[in-house]
This record gives C-alpha cells, structure tokens and sequence, in this order.
C-alpha cells in the first residue's frame, strides 16, 4: 500500500507512530527540495553527519523544473549515493528507521526514499580472548553485523559466495546473515535452516546467538553436548563455508554459528591448521586427549580408591597419604562447584583485581584447605588438572558436557562402586552416540556411519587441499 501523495498525511502520521516529541534521538527535519516540502528521518547516533551533510547541499541546488514526476527518476537523479531505496509500507519504513536508514518523504510522491548512511558504535576487530591461536591471523568478529560479514567477504574472494539477510524477533527484528557456497552446501539443509529462521517466533532474540539456537534445535535439550559450533574467528569460519557448512551470523553478536557441527568439528581449532601437518596432528591428538582424561580422571581414581586391593604395584602411588577427614566424593563434588564459583568471580572481578584476588584464592583452596583437613593433597592435584584440561579446548558448550558427565558418574561410582562407574560411562556415551546435528546427521560422524577416510582426517591433519596450475 502506498503512502499519501501529500506531506502533510505522511508527517503526521510517522510524528505519531514515532513519538518524536517524546523520543529525543528520533530526530525528523522539514526542509524544501526542488520547491517542494520534504521531510527527513533519521536516529541520532546513527546516522554518518558527513554523507547527510553533503546530501542536503545536493538537494538545496535541485531547481523545481528539475523535479521528475516519478520517484524513481528522483532517486536516479538526486541522491548522489550508493545504497538507496523505495519503501512503501508503513511497517518497513518504522523497522529500517530504527535500525539506522536515513528516510525522507517529498510532497507528491507516494514512496519513502531511503539512504543507507547508517554507522554503529563499534570496537576494533582485535583477537578473540577464549579463541586465540599461536600462530595466524589476529582479528575477530565483533558486535556489527556489516564488519563480520567484510572479514569473511575479504577472505573468500568468490562470487558464489552468498550471505542472504533474514530478520527474527516481533520487537527486536534482529539481523541475522546466512552465509554459504552455491554448489557446496547441502541445500536441503540451508533450506530447513532458512525456513526454521523465518517460523521462528520470538518478541526478541534477547540473548543473540543462544535464543536462535535454542529455536532453531528445540529437541533434546536435556542432552548437554553442544549441537552447533560457535567461532569469534573469521578464518575459521570462511574455512567452514569453503568445506560446505552454513555460517550464520547474528546482528549485535561477536561470535560465528557454524552448522551443521559434530563433535569432531567441535574439537578442532584453527591451531590445527596454521602449523605443519605434524605438529598440527599432535595439536588435535593433544587435545582430543586431554578432553578425555578431563571426562575420565577423578571418576576412575575415585573408583581405585574405593577398591585398592585391584591396584597394580607399580600404581601404589597413586593412594591418599593420609586417611581423609571428608569423603571423596563430597571433596570432588565440593572442588567441582568451587572452581566454578572461582570462574564467576574472575569474571566479575574487575581486571586491576585480578590477579591479586587470584593468589589469594589459590593459596586459601590450595594451602590451607589441605592442611585444615578439608580436602585431600591427592584431590586437589587431580582436581586441579581437571581443570586445566577443561582449558585445552576452546569451546565452553563441550567443556560443561563433560564436566555434567563427570559429576553424574562420580555420583554412580560412589554410589554403585565398580557397576555405577560402568553405567556412568554408557550413559556418558550414549549422550554423545544418540545426539544429531542440526541436519539429523550421526554426531560422531564418520564412527558412525564409519567411514575410514574420514576418519583418518578427522585425527590426522593432512596437507591442506591445493589445484594443480
């Protein structure tokens, strides 16, 4: 439906529904062009000053036998700028306007002509704080959509390199990218993807990247194995767009949702691939095992210490000096809550304290809790690799997965002794077996379905892909 031909209609009407007396950023301005009244709108704050400058002294020489009488030849013509448009419904003029597009009415035409000369507080790209490498490129998504997808246009240089914008939320209409390669991505996934983008219904997606996920995948979510992988790095994620994933980025988010994902995908790091094949190999063989042994350490030493009589002699080492005061479990559950209640702390901490408050902590848990009798010199070193091993990899979903499964089958061992430890592992596998990705896909593909090719990549890094000239 389009607007009124008359100014008059089209002021009163956006004044209204805009609430320009009371919004102060909402700024609107009544000026001529080519004899005609006009009226722009546009957010303070949002808007480039220079480009809006130089646009008002283009249209202060427009002359009224220069004004066509067909908007499109006004916008042709008169706006000396890349990036405009014709809107005319009152829903899409209200939705662009608050996300920083300049719009302004002319009397006579029917249409809202749009410049896009929008611009947002912004930090610098610098490296991701969780997601750094060794060696390789240091920048990283930020908060800005427009920045995100130029740090991956900037690495994938191909025209079948296709970032569609889609928007949810009734209130927020957040942006959200969808990036892929024609001709490599599973269409049939991209298309669910997109479809299940467009159903969602939601008044904001308040938490960004989480609200979207957790609409895109309602299923299974008790099951605490992450389903997507999450990236602040743009090398990364154009590398997933070239292997034939769907990238998804979110408008007011510094992190890249990369899909479909198993927990091989999950596991690899950009480290893998900015070192020679065998350093890479032992990076990712590292780490995939020290993943392991962060699941597996303190249940199966509490299991030993249940039943030291099935100790080997040469692992006598491995019993407590001392009889302890507290039982183990309750030590190890205790340790398991404190050193998340010491991770809240550092981050709420403001950063001249940190380090200070860091000492502190570790010589009161470390020192003195031992010598107070409150926990075992044995389970504060076990503990303590735990949670260096949670570090060896960089995704925060995976490293609580593993930590609820270690709780739940240090809690059947010591319960159930040798059967709740062999229970607590199936269950434990049987989280990761029976989950899916997005696409409905084995999580730990190619074991299931095996495939030995893939899995030869999947632990070793080869040479990186290259053409023949």
């Amino acid at each position: 439906m389009a607007f009124s031909t008359k100014i008059d209609d089209n002021i009163r009407l956006f004044n209204e529904k805009l609430d320009v007396e009371t919004n102060f950023d909402v700024v609107y301005r009544v000026l001529t062009i080519g004899g005609r009244k006009s009226c722009l709108y546009f957010v303070d704050g949002f808007t480039k000053d220079d480009v809006l400058l130089k646009l008002l002294q283009v249209w202060e020489g427009v002359k009224p036998e220069d004004m066509p009488e067909d908007v499109h030849e006004f916008s042709k013509q008169h706006i000396p700028y890349g990036e405009i448009g014709l809107l005319d419904t009152e829903e899409a003029v209200i939705v662009q306007l608050l996300t920083g597009i300049s719009c302004f009415f002319i009397d006579g035409y029917d249409k809202c002509l749009t410049v896009d000369c929008r611009t947002y507080p912004a930090r610098g790209v610098q490296e991701p704080e969780k997601d750094k490498v060794m060696r390789g490129s240091r920048d990283g998504f930020v908060e800005t959509l427009i920045f995100n997808t130029s740090l991956i246009r900037r690495r994938i240089r191909d025209p079948k390199l296709t970032m569609e914008i889609l928007n949810a939320g009734e209130s927020s209409h957040t942006d959200i990218a969808v990036c892929y390669m024609k001709g490599r991505v599973d269409e049939q996934m991209l298309s669910m993807i997109k479809e299940r983008i467009r159903s969602v219904q939601v008044d904001a997606l308040t938490m960004n990247q989480e609200s979207l996920a957790e609409c895109l995948y309602p299923k299974k979510w008790y099951n605490p194995f992450p389903k997507f992988k999450f990236s602040e790095r743009p090398d990364t994620a154009a590398a997933s767009i070239l292997e034939g994933s769907v990238v998804i980025l979110v408008d007011n988010s510094p992190a890249a949702m990369i899909l479909p994902s198993s927990v091989f995908d999950i596991i690899e790091e950009a480290d893998d691939y900015y070192f020679p094949p065998v350093t890479g190999t032992y990076l990712r063989l590292s780490r995939m095992t020290t993943s392991i042994l962060a699941l597996v350490m303190t249940p199966t030493w509490l299991l030993l210490m249940q039943n030291p009589n099935i100790l080997p002699p040469w692992l006598q080492f491995i019993k407590l000096s001392e009889e302890p005061y507290v039982p183990l479990i309750a030590q190890l559950l205790m340790l398991e809550f404190a050193i998340d209640g010491l991770r809240l702390a550092a981050i709420n901490t403001p950063s001249m304290l940190t380090t200070p408050l860091s000492v502190i902590a570790g010589i009161v848990l470390g020192e003195y809790a031992v010598s107070s009798g409150w926990f075992s010199s044995e389970t504060m070193l076990y503990m303590a690799f735990v949670t260096i091993a949670t570090y060896s990899q960089a995704s925060f979903e995976l490293g609580y997965a593993l930590k609820f499964m270690r709780v739940i089958i240090l809690i059947l061992t010591a319960i159930f002794d040798l059967w709740g430890y062999i229970a607590g592992m199936i269950f434990a596998a049987c989280a990761v077996v029976f989950n899916k990705t997005l696409a409905g896909k084995s999580y730990i593909y190619p074991l299931i379905p095996f495939s030995f090719s893939e899995l030869k990549k999947r632990f070793l890094r080869g040479r990186l892909p290259h053409k023949n000239r």
